[in-house]
């Protein structure tokens, strides 16, 4: 046998093994699909302050005020009184990060303080960074209650300072027609943790 003729054979044997090889993996492989479906089912969203879902709302400071020793709802110095920001999240299936907001502040007079937790307060907007929370997702209690009290003294001060501070209350009281502030109460998703 020629050389030629030993390549050509040995060639032709390693075709059939490398084609049979091929051809026995092809025809003995096993293969199965199962199929199936993603399910999640999506959790609720329920967020309400003082019973409302609106965000801003106006808080009236005379209207915890005895009105008998004023005229038409309104606050002077001698009275004080307490306000309620309601956040409500029952229903909720998620966690919710609260913050509440003081905008819009206008003509507040300058004796009157607001004190929260015990802690007093000059002015209605340094509350906000003391006010900000978390209701959680498995929270027996979904209600969270802010109570602040606000209060314009009669008299501000000792001995000196009660002259000085009857002044600016008697200005203030020429000057101011109304005192507003709004109330923004923001509620966002806790960002999931994973497990």
């Amino acid at each position: 046998m020629s050389k030629k003729k030993k390549i050509i054979i040995v060639a032709v044997i390693l075709l059939a093994l490398v084609l049979l090889f091929i051809g026995g993996n092809t025809f003995s492989k096993y293969v199965t699909e199962v199929n199936g479906k993603g399910v999640a089912n999506v959790a609720k969203w329920s967020f309400k302050v003082n019973n409302n879902e609106a965000q801003i709302q106006t808080i009236n400071l005379a209207s915890s005020v005895d009105n008998t020793t004023l005229v038409d709802n309104k606050i002077a110095p001698g009275t004080s009184g307490n306000f309620e920001i309601k956040i409500d999240a029952t229903g909720a299936e998620v966690g919710i990060d609260y913050k509440v907001s003081f905008i819009n502040e206008t003509n507040k007079p300058q004796n009157l303080f607001f004190t929260y937790n015990d802690k007093k307060y000059e002015n209605i907007t340094e509350i906000e960074k003391d006010i900000a929370g978390t209701i959680e997702a498995n929270a027996e209690e979904k209600i969270k209650t802010i109570n602040i009290h606000w209060e314009w003294p009669y008299e501000t001060g000792k001995d000196a300072q009660i002259v000085a501070n009857d002044k600016i209350d008697t200005q203030d009281g020429k000057n101011i027609a109304e005192y507003t502030f709004d109330v923004m109460v923001e509620g966002v998703q806790v960002v999931p943790q994973a497990s």
